[in-house]
């Protein structure tokens, strides 16, 4: 079947349910919106119980056989989830996958979230056979000349119009953070009182929105991005933010990472892993991506430099906090420190 955009899902769904749904990409709010969407609509079609996988480098096959082939105790139909952020499900995985897919159970809706696919794994077998049966939803980044259209799209959705001025005000303010531009939109449908945004009213808005800045800026470095990392941090020290507010926000990520580390090490689930840290459901593919980034050798030095700010903060230490929150900052995004030899002085006082 042909591949399916996120905006045509809806009618999709609504003209026929499928026996298998894969959802890729590396946009994490569009990919969760798409799941949710399928999962609302199999329960609209009798599909009452859930069976959620998470396939790893151990994870049993078989398992996922098993649940396929066996009948409920009740009878129900079930959504068998399947997530393998890799994409990659080895040779034994991509026999299984493909030997389901010639023949789906008509009681079980098999649904499959990956992160991005790249060519290769698009020619694999596997594939081709849930191609051939299911529906691909394929999601793409929204590219910064998207990003106003994709805005105004979304305001309408929530009964709400905006200028152009207004729309382009908050485009430039999230930077391409889609996840951070619902949670805007969700904040101006409590203060519109007829329904239109005007530009000041955006402004007001988004200037009051220092708190979610900090959270923002950790964002961007999990996520890999240093450049709009480092832009918002130096919004933040222009705009008078305390340099303790904004370490407490990155430590606190910091020690969720190690937390659910170490929990995954011991065999625990990362699904259970995150919720146990506090992560709540749409930012969970966003720290799985930096787990696979950052090792736990190097979770532990961040949690030590941290240390380090926070006496400089402090006056315990001699140093600058905000060049060492930088520091901080471009290390948790994948840079490497410019400085070794200042690097390892801040991890020893």
């Amino acid at each position: 079947m042909p591949k399916l955009r996120p905006e045509q899902l809806s009618a999709a769904l609504n003209k026929q349910l499928g026996a298998i749904y894969l959802v890729s990409g590396d946009e994490p709010l569009l990919i969760q919106e798409c799941c949710d969407q399928i999962r609302a609509a199999a329960r609209k079609n009798g599909f009452s119980e859930r069976e959620l996988y998470h396939i790893d480098t151990h994870f049993d096959w078989g398992q996922l056989l098993a649940a396929a082939n066996s009948l409920s105790l009740f009878a129900e139909k079930k959504i068998i989830e399947v997530r393998m952020p890799s994409g990659k499900p080895g040779d034994k995985g991509g026999k299984i996958l493909q030997e389901y897919a010639q023949s789906p159970a008509p009681d079980n809706l098999l649904l499959i979230v990956t992160e991005k696919l790249d060519g290769a794994t698009q020619k694999s077998k596997w594939f081709k056979a849930i191609e051939d049966t299911g529906q691909h939803i394929q999601v793409w980044p929204v590219l910064p000349a998207q990003l106003p259209r994709w805005i105004g799209v979304r305001l309408q959705q929530s009964g709400l119009q905006a200028d152009s001025d207004a729309i382009d005000l908050l485009a430039s303010r999230i930077e391409g953070n889609l996840l951070a531009a619902a949670q805007e939109i969700e904040k101006l449908k409590l203060l519109a009182t007829d329904n239109r945004i005007s530009y000041e009213l955006m402004a007001s808005v988004v200037a009051d929105s220092a708190r979610y800045d900090v959270f923002g800026l950790t964002d961007k470095a999990l996520h890999g991005d240093a450049r709009a990392a480092v832009r918002t941090l130096q919004g933040l020290k222009t705009e008078g933010t305390e340099p303790i507010n904004v370490l407490w926000a990155v430590t606190r990520e910091i020690r969720a990472l190690v937390q659910i580390s170490q929990a995954v090490a011991q065999g625990k689930h990362f699904e259970w892993a995150a919720k146990q840290a506090g992560v709540w459901d749409k930012r969970q593919p966003l720290i799985q991506a930096a787990l696979r980034r950052l090792k736990p050798a190097q979770l532990q030095q961040l949690l030590r430099k941290a240390n380090g700010i926070d006496k400089a903060v402090k006056g315990m230490r001699n140093a600058e906090p905000w060049d060492e929150l930088l520091d901080l900052i471009l290390n948790i995004a994948g840079v490497q420190s410019l400085n070794v030899q200042n690097e390892r002085l801040s991890l020893k006082q």
